[in-house]
């Protein structure tokens, strides 16, 4: 069985959902029987095509086409037919698209093969779901994603169970949760003791992940430390003189080691699909003080890994509970617990090879 993957948005923590993805579809027994192929584009600014070439597995088909995250017309009309092209070389049995974008693209690509195959589709947070955009835009977002998948069908893949809920009143969803290399993760797992309680994001500084309420809130908390491990084109908005930004890091176990030197991790985001640096700052023992959005509810239990907050405001009360080590560490240890229960790779991975064989 062959099997292409399409992204556009190789970048934060969907690099290392495929990075996990091709070690996992690239083992010598899972190639037995599936061919894997990923085809994805080079153009944000946070991604190294070399880091790419040598980190995936060597299991897996690595095929770099040119996609652009905003409309485009012509340069859209170009990436699909480099995508047709390229589909008819393979001749997948499966295709699963993967973000908005190359869910759109892949999906007329797919159209034009005049060929029937199995057709995926997650969405790893909705647009329509966006809040830096007008209703008018939202509305468009919505309406495009209901035709598409009314014109072409296919199975949605939800990535969390909030998303499943509002993919269903699209289409056929399922529900395979995103999934971290625990045990990687906790190979960066050491004991700290910081002189100052520190509060951390790992993120790309972008309007999804709201750097405007991370400053409010370090403004709000000067007696505090803040971190945000990456960069990006809002960086300006982060003003707090007790804000660290590292800039963007491509070692990966040095950002790990950054991640775990916080005390609480916090996700100030205004939308997501299901965070990986969440669950991977919950690998590390680390409580999560999150927004209660979808894909941030999905990963924190209130109360008992972390706490979901509406309002700024709530903050006060959280802080003070996990001010205590005692608590953080019971709120880590609950963290880790649920990773294993739901956000393992690996049970994951094989949840989706098994839909794939269907």
């Amino acid at each position: 069985m062959k099997v292409v993957h399409i992204i556009e948005a190789l970048g934060g923590g969907v690099y290392t959902y495929f990075k996990d993805l091709s070690t996992f579809f690239g083992d010598d027994e899972i190639k037995k029987h599936i061919e894997t192929t990923i085809i994805y584009s080079g153009n944000r600014k946070e991604i190294d095509r070399d880091k790419i070439k040598s980190e995936f597995s060597n299991g897996v088909n690595l095929l770099e086409i040119n996609m652009l995250r905003e409309f485009s017309p012509l340069r859209d009309l170009k990436s699909i037919i480099q995508l047709n092209r390229e589909l008819r070389k393979i001749n997948p049995d499966v295709i699963h698209l993967h973000s908005s974008k190359a869910g759109v693209l892949g999906r007329i690509a797919f159209f034009f093969l005049f060929k029937k195959k199995k057709l995926y589709y997650t969405p790893h947070g909705y647009s329509f779901l966006r809040t830096d955009i007008s209703s008018t835009f939202r509305t468009i977002y919505w309406a495009i994603e209901k035709s598409f998948q009314y014109l072409f069908g296919g199975t949605i893949v939800a990535c969390g169970d909030t998303e499943r809920e509002i993919a269903q009143k699209l289409g056929s969803a399922k529900l395979i949760r995103n999934g971290i290399d625990i045990a990687n993760v906790q190979e960066q797992y050491a004991p700290l003791q910081n002189e100052k309680l520190t509060i951390g994001i790992m993120a790309r500084i972008t309007a999804a992940r709201n750097p405007e309420m991370f400053n409010q809130i370090a403004l709000k908390f000067p007696h505090f430390n803040f971190v945000w491990i990456g960069d990006g084109e809002l960086r300006h908005i982060i003003t707090s003189q007790n804000i660290k930004i590292t800039g963007w890091i491509l070692d990966r176990k040095k950002v790990l080691k950054e991640l775990n030197n916080i005390d609480i991790y916090m996700q100030t985001s205004l939308w997501e699909g299901l965070p990986i640096a969440v669950l991977e700052a919950m690998a590390l023992e680390k409580p999560v003080i999150a927004t209660n959005i979808i894909g941030n509810k999905d990963a924190v239990l209130h109360e008992k890994t972390g706490f979901l907050f509406n309002d700024i405001s709530e903050l006060d009360s959280y802080f003070e509970i996990l001010k205590e080590e005692k608590n953080r560490a019971k709120f880590g240890k609950n963290a880790l617990t649920r990773c294993h229960e739901l956000f393992d790779k690996n049970q994951n991975f094989k949840q989706l090879l098994a839909l794939y064989q269907e």
